[in-house]
């Protein structure tokens, strides 16, 4: 059995069942066991109707390798790392993200939410499931025990504690689920669903779980899946619009005109109530971030330090760093208060905490914190990915006052602007990032480049 296809750089993604059933779930799960050296684990699943036997599955194999099994149920990726930093354990969690309903996967950490990807662990448990599914599973001697905890109330009470909302402005916000897991965490947390009402007015749109993304797809940084939230956010008058993805690990931001904000900025705005709150911290971005985030926090005296992609890579580099706070132009955001993991919700109430505290627009809020002009990533599909990077760094070779490889190929022109050219772990693409002080700045190196990669 051959399992490379499945796992990925950082987890677990495949279509169901031909690529992941419940057999392959199993060894995964016993397999989970051998490399973490878990007694007790704890799993959770997303609305996908395939979730709940994926993750029961999973269990079977852990009780196979002699582990207890704490199940949590219904849950959001991040009450998923909460559960794992709450209750001590390692955890799993089936979700497939803003993957489309045929999809489903794990993602999968040791205790206290610290990432399992392919340089950590992830390698050695898909080499041991594929043993477990050529020879068999053999049943432990002493099986472990399976109990079942409803954590909902418990994550809402431990964000509530960490952002207080009780006391701002009142303030209309239009929240876009996707059908995903924000229809059920924003209720609880938000919402007077568990704990007392704050002074928000929550205006739901596609809060109804369905895995089959009756709606839109589940992945707010494509613009056609903001839409909706866009022209209800101005029908309704509402003072800020969020978009969660389906596992609702990542928000996005719209303002009153419904205006997209960059997560670079969002990152910004954060990082700055962060540095209040643990002044002279550092702060990770990874390096397609705008270069407003290192700036602006090196005003706000932090150390910012950069990264490459991927949310494994970021969570060990905050731990190394004890950073107070990270962010991704992806719209993962991440916090030492949250165990190093990331949380959308956690940096939702941020940025409603940081608008309701002040009379202002959420535009006029993050116009500070918006300094470039960004190309958003364009993705290339080429035969050579190698090939067209060596061409692409040749290109600009007698010109670029700097270049690095960091991750991909990261060059900086005299007057400003940059550009990030990266290839994907699991397509033929190559994804290229530009900024520039300028509009024209930025289109001149995004179109040469872009010549160049399309040949």
């Amino acid at each position: 059995m051959d399992l490379s296809a499945l796992v990925k750089a950082y987890d677990v993604r495949g279509t169901v069942p031909d690529e992941l059933d419940e057999d392959v779930a199993r060894a995964i799960g016993a397999a989970f066991i051998d490399v973490t050296g878990a007694e007790r684990i704890v799993t959770a699943h997303d609305m996908r109707e395939t979730g709940p036997g994926l993750a029961r599955a999973f269990a079977e194999g852990a009780l196979h390798r002699g582990a207890s099994v704490v199940e949590a149920g219904l849950s959001s990726t991040d009450m998923l790392y909460f559960a794992s930093g709450h209750l001590e354990l390692p955890g799993a969690m089936f979700t497939a993200s803003h993957n489309p309903a045929q999809y489903n996967g794990i993602k999968m950490c040791r205790t206290k939410a610290v990432a399992i990807g392919q340089d950590s662990g992830l390698t050695e448990i898909r080499d041991i499931a594929e043993a477990y599914l050529d020879k068999g599973l053999a049943a432990a001697a002493n099986p472990g025990t399976v109990e079942q905890a409803d954590l909902l109330r418990a994550y809402a009470d431990y964000l509530r504690g960490l952002v207080d909302l009780s006391g701002i402005r009142p303030l209309k916000v239009v929240v876009d689920a996707g059908n995903g897991m924000g229809g059920y965490t924003v209720p609880a947390v938000l919402g007077d669903a568990v704990l007392p009402a704050l002074p928000l007015t929550i205006v739901p749109l596609y809060f109804q779980l369905d895995g089959s993304f009756p709606n839109h797809e589940a992945n707010p940084l494509e613009p056609a899946n903001i839409v909706d939230l866009q022209r209800t956010v101005v029908a309704e008058q509402a003072d800020i619009g969020i978009a969660f993805d389906g596992d609702a690990d990542r928000c996005f931001v719209v303002d009153a005109a419904g205006e997209p904000v960059s997560p670079s900025a969002v990152t910004a705005l954060v990082a700055t109530r962060e540095l209040a709150k643990a002044p002279g911290s550092a702060i990770i971005h990874n390096l397609i971030t705008s270069h407003a985030v290192p700036e602006i926090v090196r005003e706000h005296g932090g150390r910012p330090v950069r990264t490459r992609v991927g949310h494994s890579f970021i969570k060990a580099e905050m731990a190394r760093e004890d950073a107070v706070f990270g962010g991704e132009h992806s719209a993962h955001y991440y916090f030492r208060e949250f165990w190093f993991a990331d949380t959308g919700m956690l940096a939702a109430m941020h940025v409603l905490a940081a608008l309701g505290e002040q009379p202002g627009t959420l535009a006029d809020l993050t116009a500070e914190f918006s300094r470039y002009v960004a190309s958003g990533e364009i993705n290339s599909t080429v035969d050579d990915q190698a090939g067209r990077l060596a061409a692409v760094r040749a290109a600009f070779a007698d010109r670029a006052s700097d270049v690095d490889e960091l991750d991909g190929l990261t060059v900086q022109m005299p007057d400003g602007a940059w550009f990030n050219l990266r290839a994907s772990n699991t397509e033929p693409l190559l994804r290229l990032n530009v900024e520039g002080p300028t509009e024209q700045a930025m289109a001149a190196v995004r179109d040469e480049a872009l010549a160049v990669i399309r040949g």
